[in-house]
Parts: C-alpha cells; structure tokens; sequence
C-alpha cells in the first residue's frame, strides 16, 4: 500500500526572526550574524519546502509527516519546535493538538508522524516529548506488538530517533514499531539525474530491508552552498517546480510491496503541485 508525505511538513510556519539551528556550519551562523538583511531572506527561500499548513496536507491526501524536532538554544522553558535551519513559530505541542483534531473528524484514517533530527534535546526532553505523544494521541497510538497485516485496521504514530552516520540513517532507539528509512534516498542533487540516483541508492541501500516494514522514498531535491551562490535569484520551490516533470515520470515507475525493489511512502517538498498526491496514490492499483 502507498502513503503519500511531505518531506519537512512544517516549513510553511518557519520564523523569519529565530536564530539559525544550533546545527548549521559557523559559516551559515557568521554571514547571518554580519548580513542579516541579505542572508535571512535567502534563508528563508532555500529552507521553505511546503506553503499548506498541516492541517491542508491532510485534506490533500498527505498521510506521512516528517517531523524535524529541536529546542531552542539557551531556552529555559521545555517548549519544543520544528526546525529547518531556523525554527518555527508555532510549537509541537500544538501541532500535535491539530492532528489531532484532524484524527477525531476522520476516524477511518491513518496517519504516520516521523518524529527526528532532535536538534538539542536533551534526555529530559526526550522523555517530555514522548510523554507529550502519549497524552495527546492515547489509545490512537498503534500498540506495540501490532502485526502489519492489523496495521491498517489502526491509527498509526510513530516516533524513531535517528543517529546519523556517513549519509545513512541507522535506527538509534524506538518509542513505537519500526519503520525502515534511509536518508540516502532523498539526497537527489540534480533534477536530471533523479531516476538514475534513485536506482542506484535503492540498490545500494535495501539490502538491509526487511519483509514487512515500510520503505521510506524521499525524491526532494538538496541544494549546497555552491549551488545557492550561484543561483542567487532562485529558490527550492522554483527548483522542486523545475523537477516535478521527471519526478512525475519516476513516480508513476513505482510499485509497492516488500521486495527489494518496492517502496511504500513517497515524500516530496510543495505537496500542492502537479498532482503529486493523486500521482502516488494511483499507484495503489497496482496492487
């Protein structure tokens, strides 16, 4: 069965006034302490991969959100964000609430929340968020010893810490069942290439697949700084939307299943375009 997802859900809410990610280089941090004015608002564009909230990623078909979770940096209250370079405005507390909301108005539904990158969290925090879950979702969390084949009779959540290592995603502690994913498999870095990269990386990567999880695709696109400075008029969007042809096409190739070759969820940045969502989705009738 095919999910469809965002990748980075919540950049549509980023704050234009937070300080940069603890997690940047010294040279992202050094250019926005002496030129803010300029490298804010470039910033700004190469970090925003949605514009619909989550709650319109929802109503859209969007059922895999990616989490990226962080506190801020000398903050003494246990509030906790979403962080794309910078932070968001809203918290994850709230966030929460809203798929919630969502979940009580669309109980036939399933829902996967990807929680990770944990930009500064500490293991009190950790705890806090896990905590946080379970109060807000109670019994919609999908049990542990859940079989695949019950999955989809459930609503599902589920929270994995990554460690990442050399470009690859290995599964560092889990609060719920476990999902496959590899970070590879979402750093295209040119448009062109998409359908190429991905067939190596799937080659390269699956071995460690396992019969009966889901296989994460991620096909947005990563820009460096290279490619920023000499691109000083563009922007992610106008690259993604430059790229949703071949995306499209490679999509539209996929088969699901649990063979080495399957994927399960696809992920994209700018969910609203050129029918992503109906694109992935139709590729249940394959089954």
């Amino acid at each position: 069965l095919y999910f469809t997802g965002s990748h980075d859900t919540m950049t549509y809410c980023l704050d234009k006034s937070s300080a940069v990610s603890g997690n940047e280089s010294k040279l992202v941090k050094f250019l926005n302490k002496c030129m803010p004015c300029i490298v804010r608002p470039i910033i700004m564009k190469w970090s925003t991969t949605q514009v619909l909230t989550v709650t319109e990623q929802l109503e859209a078909g969007i059922r895999y959100l990616d989490f990226r979770i962080a506190h801020k940096a000398n903050d003494p209250s246990m509030n906790l964000y979403f962080v794309h370079m910078v932070y968001t405005s809203v918290t994850v507390q709230d966030i929460l609430w809203e798929v919630l909301r969502w979940l009580e108005t669309h109980p036939q539904e399933v829902v996967i929340l990807a929680c990770r990158n944990f930009d500064g969290l500490t293991r009190r925090l950790h705890s806090h968020l896990v905590a946080c879950i379970k109060e807000i979702f109670q019994c919609k969390l999908c049990p542990r010893n859940v079989s695949m084949r019950s999955f989809f009779l459930l609503l599902f959540l589920r929270v994995i810490y990554y460690c990442e290592i050399q470009g690859v995603a290995w599964r560092k502690e889990e609060v719920l069942p476990a999902m496959q994913k590899q970070v590879g498999s979402w750093a295209v870095v040119a448009f062109w290439a998409v359908s190429v990269f991905l067939k190596r990386i799937f080659n390269e990567s699956l071995s460690d697949f396992v019969s009966g999880k889901f296989f994460v695709a991620g096909i947005n696109l990563t820009e460096n700084l290279r490619y920023i400075l000499v691109h000083p008029f563009g922007s992610l969007k106008k690259m993604t939307l430059q790229s949703l042809p071949c995306l499209k096409i490679w999509i539209k190739q996929q088969y699901p299943g649990p063979k080495k070759e399957c994927v399960n969820i696809i992920a994209g940045d700018f969910i609203g375009n050129n029918d992503f969502v109906k694109d992935v989705i139709d590729l249940n009738t394959k089954i």
